[in-house]
């Protein structure tokens, strides 16, 4: 008996935003689609806190407004980043001056928040293509060791753990958050 593998054809930026949304949601990287896994109980829980706080320092002075898996299409793909942060001037807008729909610019800001299936390496590759593509500051938070991996462009990445507070764009120096103040969050006694 002879197995056959189907080649899965690669296909174009363009006909993959023409396919229909998935839940968890798909990137479009290298000619390929990827299928991001599934968020848990632990990754839901820091992504709403992180986008709120976020929010509360950027959005009433309209410096920088944080949005929770939203799909950015630039350099060639299209990715879901957990949380993507657009400085106020950068966020696309209709010429009604509403939030557009489609975002095809980079993210100022990303934060991916590492599933237990998740591969970090994958996940690393995705904030280095976008500070390559000009994002300012990436975070690779890991909930199983409570880190948080820093990357900057021309920096080596840094692990923040315990008491350290975290970089953030300098639009939003007002928001003062240590790692382990993020990690509290995910307690409920």
């Amino acid at each position: 008996m002879i197995a056959v593998t189907q080649v899965r054809p690669q296909i174009t930026l363009e006909e993959f935003l023409e396919y229909p949304e998935t839940k968890p949601y798909s990137e479009y990287i290298n000619g390929k689609i990827e299928q991001k896994p599934m968020p848990q109980g632990q990754h839901s829980v820091l992504q709403g806190r992180l986008v709120t706080a976020i929010n509360q320092v950027g959005l009433p002075q309209k410096l920088a407004h944080a949005f929770p898996e939203l799909r950015c299409t630039f350099g060639g793909r299209s990715l879901v980043p957990d949380i993507s942060i657009l400085t106020w001037e950068r966020i696309p807008k209709t010429e009604q001056g509403r939030i557009a729909n489609r975002f095809e610019v980079y993210p100022d800001w990303v934060i991916e928040i590492l599933s237990p299936e998740q591969s970090a390496n994958k996940v690393i590759r995705k904030i280095i293509f976008c500070l390559n593509q000009g994002t300012q500051l990436g975070w690779l938070i890991d909930p199983e060791d409570e880190s948080v991996m820093i990357f900057q462009p021309n920096l080596f990445p840094e692990v923040k753990i315990d008491e350290e507070i975290l970089p953030v764009l300098d639009h939003l120096k007002d928001l003062q958050l240590s790692v382990k103040e993020m990690f509290t969050w995910l307690s409920i006694e």
